[in-house]
């Protein structure tokens, strides 16, 4: 008899190794690609996390304009992209405020809607939240010469996976301290150190071999990868604590969903992007 492969078979650390590698390769792979790959393979992911923040604000009681507001932020990511790679003029960027005061025409003639205002505030939220810091990402991999570079993009990723997977690893063995137990309780201090380390450690060794950012700006970006990482995961899992749920969905088995996985990414992003371009 023939054995089919289900993921659903395998333990919780076993779905979220196997999910990790098919994610990377398929990030990884079309980041490296060409830019057009990255650009296809993140505005997959911005949609799938701003869909499942809507859809996350609708379990709290909230009526964001779902399918409107990821319009708006996939518009918003392709409008930067084509201006980092020249394809459009900056003055482009001034479409994105009639775009979204649409918002406001449109929920005005949402008739059953009695707090059309908490759902255009949503709305907002979901793009700033989700789809600006992917945006970001587009001015980040264009930082250097005008020139799109998988290098920072990957180089950034590496870092991030480290800090996860390590902290995930050192808190499983040693977490004793807890780091904010209000609104995350497995998190400890011991894991945030263990993260820590990994990042550094993997930061270093991205700076011998992608030279494209010079070796500090690597520590930097660790640096920033530590500390607005963590606050991300945090933030996300408040958000979740208040709406009493675990997972933001259950699209990336062992991981649950898109925002679980990127959740360290929302915050640093912008961080990260500030940093390229100011230094």
């Amino acid at each position: 008899m023939r054995s089919r492969f289900n993921i659903n078979n395998y333990s919780n650390l076993g779905q979220r190794a196997i999910t990790a590698v098919i994610g990377a390769f398929i990030v990884v792979g079309g980041s490296i690609y060409s830019d057009w790959t990255y650009f296809l393979i993140f505005g997959v992911i911005l949609a799938f996390s701003q869909m499942e923040f809507y859809k996350l604000s609708g379990l709290d009681g909230m009526l964001p304009l779902k399918s409107f507001g990821t319009v708006l932020g996939l518009m918003i990511f392709t409008l930067t992209f084509m201006i980092e790679k020249e394809r459009l003029s900056h003055e482009y960027l001034y479409l994105i405020f009639p775009l979204v005061s649409l918002t406001f025409f449109i929920k005005l003639y949402k008739k059953t809607d009695k707090k059309p205002f908490t759902g255009v505030a949503f709305t907002y939220l979901g793009i700033f939240y989700v789809a600006v810091p992917f945006s970001l990402l587009n001015l980040a991999v264009f930082s250097v010469g005008a020139e799109y570079h998988y290098e920072i993009l990957i180089g950034c990723l590496l870092i991030l996976w480290a800090s996860d997977t390590g902290a995930y690893f050192a808190g499983t063995k040693f977490g004793k301290t807890k780091l904010f137990e209000r609104v995350s309780p497995k998190k400890s201090w011991e894991g945030f150190l263990g993260g820590a380390f990994s990042a550094i450690a993997v930061a270093f060794l991205i700076s011998q071999y992608f030279h494209v950012l010079a070796d500090w700006k690597w520590l930097v970006i660790s640096g920033i990868i530590i500390i607005a990482g963590t606050y991300g995961d945090l933030i996300e899992s408040l958000f979740k604590r208040s709406i009493e749920i675990k997972d933001s969905g259950n699209g990336l088995p062992g991981h649950g969903g898109f925002m679980d996985r990127f959740d360290g990414l929302l915050l640093s992003a912008p961080f990260i992007t500030a940093f390229l371009k100011i230094f």
